[in-house]
């Protein structure tokens, strides 16, 4: 099987409080993009080897890799062991935010499943997801966009049908989701940013873990005031615990002018990506 695998940005993220687990509570909105990277898996019937290979050398082909984790944690629920080849074709960088990781285990998820004659439902593979990561289950409900809630595995269908046109920019430095949500408690804003919701007639757009990520990275901040000083730009904001920045911009022209922009103030370091949510 061949699948496209999107990655997401998340229109607000709040965090409302640490958990006796360790984990923080969240309340947050995914929205799926139209941007996203190429899955292809193959089930070679009997035995018990894995080949994992992708277009990024810098992703770990073992079994840290989120893809392998989705592909045992499957096996270990159904009680099935094959011989698979996975092949990730990367167009969503990792440490980004954008959710890359994350929508790769739901994918190849959903192909074994496919593959192997549908053993489980929809629920199933859901409740495999959440063990996997917060991030997987919003990527096997079949819809553009997902409210999650608890550490973001809690998810439900949202009415969504805004195409927001967007930039994407990530710098090139990853941000570790653990690190951010530690540093939120005591974290401090950074003087002269906007950290206030921002009112969109889509949402409020708001990011909680800016405080403890901007304080530290302080190319994010300026590089959010940069966005928001642009009379085309509706809004910006980090994405998940970053490093991404993204701006939701009038038209997907002014996308494409924005993106030549960003590309000449930030130089040939950062990723910038135009693109749009998925409807």
């Amino acid at each position: 099987m061949t699948c496209f695998s999107p990655a997401k940005i998340n229109l607000w993220l709040r965090i409302l409080g640490k958990r006796e687990d360790g984990f923080h509570e969240v309340q947050t909105r995914l929205c799926r993009l139209t941007l996203g990277d190429t899955v292809e898996i193959t089930h070679e019937g009997t035995g018990d080897q894995v080949a994992l290979t992708c277009s990024d050398p810098t992703v770990p082909l073992d079994e840290s890799n989120l893809a392998i984790k989705a592909l045992r944690a499957f096996e270990s629920r159904t009680g099935r062991r094959s011989s698979w080849r996975i092949h990730l074709e990367k167009k969503i960088p990792a440490g980004a935010g954008l959710g890359g990781g994350s929508s790769n285990a739901a994918t190849v998820l959903e192909a074994c499943n496919e593959l192997t004659g549908t053993p489980l439902t929809r629920e199933q593979l859901i409740q495999i997801g959440a063990q996997i990561g917060s991030d997987v289950p919003c990527f096997l409900l079949d819809t553009p966009a997902a409210d999650g809630s608890g550490r973001g595995e809690q998810v439900a269908p949202a009415e969504f049908s805004w195409e927001l046109p967007l930039v994407l920019i990530k710098p090139p430095f990853p941000i570790p989701t653990p690190w951010a949500y530690k540093r939120w408690a005591e974290s401090k804003e950074v003087p002269s940013v906007l950290y206030a919701p921002q009112l969109c007639p889509w949402g409020t757009m708001v990011n909680d873990l800016e405080r403890p990520v901007f304080e530290k990275f302080l190319l994010l901040p300026t590089l959010k005031n940069w966005l928001l000083e642009h009379g085309e730009v509706s809004a910006a904001l980090m994405s998940g615990s970053g490093s991404t920045m993204f701006a939701v911009t009038e038209s997907p022209a002014a996308a494409a002018d924005l993106a030549e922009k960003a590309r000449e103030y930030c130089g040939g370091t950062s990723w910038i990506q135009v693109t749009s949510t998925a409807v």
